[in-house]
């Protein structure tokens, strides 16, 4: 990003087509909006200190280090270098790791970054990426997907008046966790009673090391079998070896302090779950990711799913996301339509459009009350609506395609990022991903309109300079004007 002449370097806008679709966009986001936006989450903050005590001449002494704003450290690198990573990273599915090395691999991605020169290097390391998106949060990221529905509005992709009609449907954000059965669950609440035992210096008569790994094989190889009164002894026999290294532990442990009471807090609810299994109380799916839930949303092939709720809204004609949002818990889908709502207006509120209109399922039936500025549109009003809001309805599925192209194309389908906040900040990047596919894909093909219209002026002009074009050109304008019947084996005339 130099603004000097490199002699032993190549100009990257030599080296690529500037029309490419990716080209384009990197010329036309405004890359200055989004760093102004952001400029407040990457402001130095006062830190406060801790007090360190000492020894001096006169005795103990008690200091306060690490107050103030620290001016150490290397600079940040480019605001638009780690904008463009988090946009590549999940417009083209890649990991961390993947989009940083295929960055140092591809001109085009360093030119929609606003390099100048071509880098064979890695821009970063890919653990920047994760302290990026931690000093983001949730209000960074969805600055950049605001950012995507200004850019498609600006550039003329998608007309303004669009955007007041909106799809809300919901689904499911798997977590990256393991399938939580009960032998699996109990086998690591043996291992983190302990890793904490060892921890905190106390010491078992008996760590159940192999017969715990003994117990959770046999307990998979008798479920596989269908043979689950053999699978439920083997269960009970785990429980009673979690029972008494709980026991152990509590009985020797000194202080409790906070880690330990999460470890045994999180051990008292596996333990309790899996003795019953109809308990009221919320199951722990996940050691390492306690926020997740268990949804059922009627499939066949996975009828039970683990992760978080996510609401995501479209337009009605273009099917570009507006709002995308992960919920807490799992609440009803008509009960999420309130802060669906607010966040797409939130995120519209640049282009000076609200919406105005939701067409749903009949999962959001029964919720009008609750948002009286929406008109909520869904097939259980059948006999409320007119024949073009019939026909219309039929536009909802639209938003199917949508949600699949995000879990298969744009990361959604495993969300590996910690905690309900990654949650929550995964479900916007992914919606920011598709954006940026769409974006690409509308400019192509307002570019193709653009050359089909240059053509067939060309045509009715002056009909003997087509033979001065290129062969390609005139190829493709015999095809647009002449098209192949669509019927093969037509009959031959004798």
């Amino acid at each position: 990003m130099s603004d000097t002449a490199d002699f032993f370097r190549g100009r990257i806008d030599q080296m690529i087509d500037l029309r490419h679709p990716l080209a384009v966009l990197g010329s036309r986001m405004p890359w200055q909006e989004i760093e102004a936006g952001l400029a407040s989450q990457f402001a130095r903050r006062v830190r406060e200190g801790k007090r360190v005590e000492g020894m001096d001449l006169f005795g103990p002494s008690t200091q306060l280090v690490g107050a103030g704003v620290s001016k150490a450290g290397r600079p940040r690198l480019p605001m638009r270098l780690m904008i463009s990573l988090l946009y590549l990273k999940h417009a083209f599915d890649e990991s961390d790791e993947g989009v940083v090395d295929r960055w140092s691999e591809t001109p085009i991605w360093q030119y929609f970054s606003g390099m100048d020169y071509y880098e064979h290097r890695r821009p970063c390391d890919p653990t920047v990426l994760v302290k990026f998106r931690k000093l983001l949060g949730e209000a960074g990221v969805e600055e950049l997907l605001a950012q995507t529905i200004n850019a498609a509005v600006n550039l003329k992709l998608i007309d303004r008046g669009q955007l007041s009609n909106v799809i809300v449907d919901s689904t499911v954000q798997p977590k990256a966790v393991a399938y939580p059965t009960d032998s699996r669950m109990l086998e690591t609440v043996r291992e983190k009673l302990v890793e904490l035992a060892h921890d905190e210096g106390i010491a078992l008569k008996q760590t159940y090391a192999k017969e715990g790994r003994y117990l959770r094989h046999k307990a998979g190889r008798y479920g596989h079998a269908r043979q689950f009164k053999r699978m439920r002894r083997v269960i009970r026999r785990q429980r009673t070896i979690v029972g008494r290294l709980q026991r152990q532990i509590q009985t020797r442990v000194t202080t409790l302090t906070s880690s330990i009471r999460e470890v045994l807090g999180k051990a008292n609810r596996v333990f309790a779950q899996t003795a019953n299994r109809k308990a009221e109380a919320p199951k722990l799916y996940s050691w390492h990711a306690p926020e997740v839930v268990c949804m059922s949303k009627g499939k066949a092939r996975t009828p039970y799913e683990f992760g978080s709720k996510v609401g995501i809204a479209t337009t009605l004609r273009g099917s570009l996301i507006v709002g995308a949002r992960a919920f807490d818990g799992n609440p009803y889908d008509g009960h999420t339509l309130v802060e669906q709502i607010e966040q797409a207006t939130i995120l519209m509120q640049d282009t000076g459009v609200k919406p105005n209109t939701a067409w749903v399922d009949l999962g959001y039936r029964g919720v009008d009350a609750d948002n009286p500025n929406i008109e909520i549109k869904h097939r259980g009003k059948r006999t409320r609506l007119t024949e073009l809001e019939v026909k219309t309805l039929k536009r909802r599925q639209a938003i199917e395609p949508v949600i699949g192209h995000l879990k298969s194309d744009h990361r959604m389908g495993r969300c590996h990022l910690k905690g309900a906040l990654g949650d929550k900040m995964h479900a916007v990047l992914c919606a920011a991903g598709y954006n940026i596919r769409w974006l690409l894909r509308m400019i192509r093909a307002k570019g193709l309109r653009a050359f089909v219209r240059v053509l067939r002026a060309m045509r009715e002009t002056a009909v003997g300079d087509m033979q001065r074009l290129p062969v390609g050109v005139r190829l493709i304008w015999s095809r647009l004007a002449y098209p192949t019947p669509r019927c093969s084996y037509a009959p031959v005339a004798a």
